[in-house]
């Protein structure tokens, strides 16, 4: 068992919870309803899905990616709002979620990780979004054909990764930014001249760029993409408090 407050002191400091001020999330600890943690539980996603089953394990700590407070709520806590609200109450479990710090972290960040799986080297920052580097851009090891890094990504992620673009084509340089990295980072790598672009979800309007830019894109899907950091952190909690820790896994298909 561990207190509350220090649980949530740990993770601040380690994920730098206030390294992108310019978040929309609204970061750290989303809701206080418990003073102790014997059980946390670990997700991607914010959900009623994942407040019941955590209650059914007797969690009292959860930890997400994407949390269900952003910008300037609360607003009207009524409907789904209150009943995903009710369970964590009723039930004593506080929520803590780490949105663009996770994804930006050096070591236990997501496009960390997806770099650690494509064996890239001389890396630095890529896409900035809301004032900060949120993605990792660098050169592969070994060349490797697109098809060839795609599967990699399979296997890591046990994931279905679509690839647009050739997929014999052999690649150098290519730059990640999990989940919605979208056509501004599409555009981003484009300019930074890399061959190509892995990323959670490609949306229907980056469809025309992708081929008038040539650069070959992977999709890996949001949520797969976004599992990564999330298991980081629950190990390194694990290491450090005597906490039972779990991930519970609840893909969206997207």
């Amino acid at each position: 068992m561990a207190a509350l407050k220090d649980v949530v002191a740990y993770i601040d400091e380690l994920v730098d919870i206030k390294a992108i001020a310019g978040d929309y999330s609204n970061n750290g600890l989303q809701v206080e309803s418990s003073e102790n943690v014997r059980k946390a539980v670990f997700s991607v996603d914010a959900s009623r899905e994942l407040f019941e089953r955590a209650a059914a394990v007797n969690a009292d700590f959860i930890f997400v990616h994407h949390g269900i407070s952003w910008g300037a709520e609360p607003k009207l806590l009524t409907g789904p709002v209150a009943v995903r609200l009710k369970e964590l109450f009723n039930n004593g479990v506080s929520l803590y979620a780490a949105h663009l710090p996770l994804d930006a972290h050096q070591e236990l960040g997501h496009n960390a990780l997806l770099a650690d799986m494509a064996g890239l080297v001389d890396r630095k920052g890529c896409y900035e979004h809301s004032g900060s580097n949120i993605g990792i851009a660098g050169r592969l090891s070994k060349i490797m054909s697109t098809a060839k890094l795609a599967a990699i990504y399979e296997k890591e992620l046990n994931c279905e990764a679509d690839v647009y673009g050739d997929p014999e084509r052999e690649l150098n340089e290519i730059s990640i930014v999990s989940g919605g990295g979208g056509l501004g980072g599409l555009m981003d790598a484009y300019e930074a001249g890399v061959d190509c672009f892995v990323t959670g979800e490609v949306t229907h309007i980056m469809y025309p760029w992708i081929k008038e830019t040539g650069v070959n894109v992977i999709q890996l899907g949001h949520y797969k993409s976004e599992v990564p950091g999330v298991v980081a952190v629950m190990k390194k909690l694990s290491a450090k408090f005597d906490i039972d820790c779990e991930f519970i896994d609840l893909p969206t298909g997207l």
